[in-house]
């Protein structure tokens, strides 16, 4: 080998050296730069040449690449533990909202409010209350189901407004990860490594792994595609977008997460957008749903309670709270075209009831029964609603009834009254019209949303109906018994379950899965750091190493620059004696 070549392996030689010095320079540099991998310099020898039969001599060392040190499958479960711990993070907080909302335990909650409701009705039988403390409870509770009802919204459109921000957030990343796929097939050309530039994808894509979960799929050209189940949004260089989209299904309104160019429908199940979901979904709706099935209920048990009842004096004149229009009153109460009563929770069925009309002065008391028939039978056996009872019907037949008139107002509602010296009365009424039609009723509303107290029985506590007529007595206090037993009666519409039990299973329901949710974030939690702690030993920076490898390469440029000298000083000496 002569010197000249020994010249050219040391140059070699110093060029790997400054390759290696840059690099550790560099690592050191962005020790604390997020996303940075550290990054590594590959040396490999050139191929030497022959020596006579002796053998081959190197000629140096080349700078292969710059490679950055990651564990690809590291990677992915790294983005899936921070999908799994943003998700679960997110429902915890969804649902410790929820709780709060509740404020079960403290006294001022619905439990303690359905109770006192009831035990009012129980010391009214007992003449220990007054009617006026009976309506203020009614009042109270009523008040209480609509904050709670609005509260729960309240936290759900908060959701809703939080999932918008979120999907917009990880639509743009989208975007910044095609643009970035493209920026790197243009600089790698398939020959080299950008190495800043697949972190800072990698970093997008972490980002992007905390607001949804995706699966990532790296193509033969060095770009992504990234998936959310089997559906792509991002293809090589081309981002399809996210969207929320927000319909309403039977009056309930539901949140989708949709592909913005082609509409398709996505169902995250991690990232903060999954996590939402799911608390909006299973935690926050299912509870506001609970809460309208148990305030249907109320309605519809105290009012069946209510309009059977009576008082010494009875009435002389009562309406329905539902209004009906002119075409409602014509159809069957159970015809699905009936708008008035299709849309309410609750449905009368097959029976009928009494009305007791009341001579005043001499006592005498007439007794009719009024049939109901909803079964949906034609008088020729075939299926249809034109054979079936309608309000209109109902309203003839009471109007056929002596010293008794009935009719509709101008706003649709049902109005029954006595002649001058007669009072009224209704009892037994296994059909549960006068509950669906608000007849002489306590609450008024649907659901949650609207409860309230009958505006005029809140105006005159004297209009309370107590008493009821038994086996064709009046009993005073037998509605007001009758209501005050509803807190331990099961009800056939909250699947045989009592008004405080099925609230008791929904309050339940809500504290196993806020304390389910902060066990899952805690679990997800661990497994995320231990992850990052492993990515972190394979991909971060260690200083120590770096410096080390400085000394290294600091020792090999000044090896190699004696080699230089060395050599030059024989080349002098041997041009002295030529």
């Amino acid at each position: 080998m002569s010197l000249t070549a020994a010249m050219l392996a040391s140059q070699s030689a110093l060029h790997a050296a400054q390759a290696g010095i840059q690099v550790a320079a560099n690592n050191i540099a962005n020790a604390a730069t997020p996303g940075y991998s550290r990054q590594v310099v590959h040396l490999s020898p050139i191929r030497g040449v022959a020596i006579g039969n002796s053998g081959t001599i190197g000629r140096g060392v080349i700078v292969q690449d710059v490679r950055r040190q990651v564990n690809e499958a590291l990677l992915a479960r790294s983005w899936g533990s921070m999908s799994e711990h943003a998700a679960a993070e997110q429902r915890f907080e969804a649902m410790s909202a929820v709780e709060s909302a509740l404020n079960e335990l403290s006294g001022f909650d619905l439990s303690s409010e359905l109770a006192a409701f009831f035990n009012a009705w129980s010391e009214r039988a007992n003449l220990t209350e007054s009617s006026a403390v009976v309506v203020q409870r009614g009042l109270q509770l009523a008040d209480s189901v609509r904050r709670l009802r609005s509260d729960l919204g309240a936290t759900r459109a908060q959701i809703d407004g939080q999932l918008g921000g979120e999907v917009a957030q990880a639509s743009n990343l989208l975007d910044r990860i095609a643009e970035i796929n493209r920026t790197i097939a243009d600089a790698e050309q398939g020959v080299r490594t950008a190495n800043d530039l697949r972190d800072q994808r990698d970093l997008l894509v972490g980002q992007l792994a905390e607001l949804i979960d995706v699966n990532v799929v790296e193509q033969p050209d060095g770009r992504y595609d990234v998936l959310i189940g089997s559906a792509p949004v991002v293809l090589g260089g081309t981002a399809r977008g996210l969207e929320m989209r927000q319909i309403t299904i039977d009056g309930v309104t539901q949140v989708q997460i949709a592909i913005r160019t082609s509409g398709q429908e996505v169902r995250p199940a991690g990232g903060r957008i999954g996590g939402l979901l799911t608390a909006r979904g299973d935690g926050i709706s299912r509870t506001i749903g609970a809460l309208d099935t148990i305030a249907t209920q109320l309605i519809f048990a105290v009012n069946g309670a209510h309009a059977t009842g009576t008082n010494a004096s009875g009435l002389t004149e009562t309406f329905s709270e539902l209004r009906l229009s002119p075409a409602d009153r014509m159809l069957a109460l159970n015809d699905p075209a009936n708008s008035a009563l299709a849309s309410l929770p609750f449905a009368p069925r097959s029976g009928g009831f009494f009305v007791n009309v009341r001579h005043v002065a001499s006592g005498v008391v007439q007794t009719v029964r009024i049939d109901v028939d909803l079964d949906g039978i034609l008088a020729s056996g075939a299926r249809g609603f034109a054979d079936d009872t309608s309000a209109a019907s109902i309203a003839a037949a009471l109007n056929g009834v002596g010293n008794l008139s009935a009719g509709f107002t101008p706003d649709g509602r049902l109005r029954v009254a006595a002649s001058t010296g007669y009072d009224f009365s209704f009892s037994d009424d296994s059909s549960g019209v006068l509950a669906t039609l608000g007849v002489n009723a306590f609450f008024t509303g649907r659901d949650a949303s609207d409860v309230g107290v009958r505006s005029d029985l809140a105006a005159n506590p004297s209009r309370l109906m107590t008493g009821a007529m038994v086996d064709g007595r009046f009993v005073e206090n037998a509605t007001a018994l009758r209501i005050a037993g509803l807190q331990d009666t099961a009800l056939e519409g909250l699947g045989g379950r009592t008004l405080r039990g099925a609230w008791s299973d929904a309050v339940q329901t809500v504290a196993v899965s806020t304390q389910g949710a902060r066990l899952r974030a805690e679990a997800a939690r661990v497994v995320r750091d231990s992850l990052e702690a492993q990515r972190a030993s394979v991909s971060g920076v260690s200083l120590d190493e770096e410096s080390m490898n400085l000394l290294n390469f600091q020792k090999q440029y000044q090896g190699a620059a004696r080699v230089i000298a060395l050599a030059d000083q024989l080349l002098d000496s041997l041009m002295s004696i030529l």
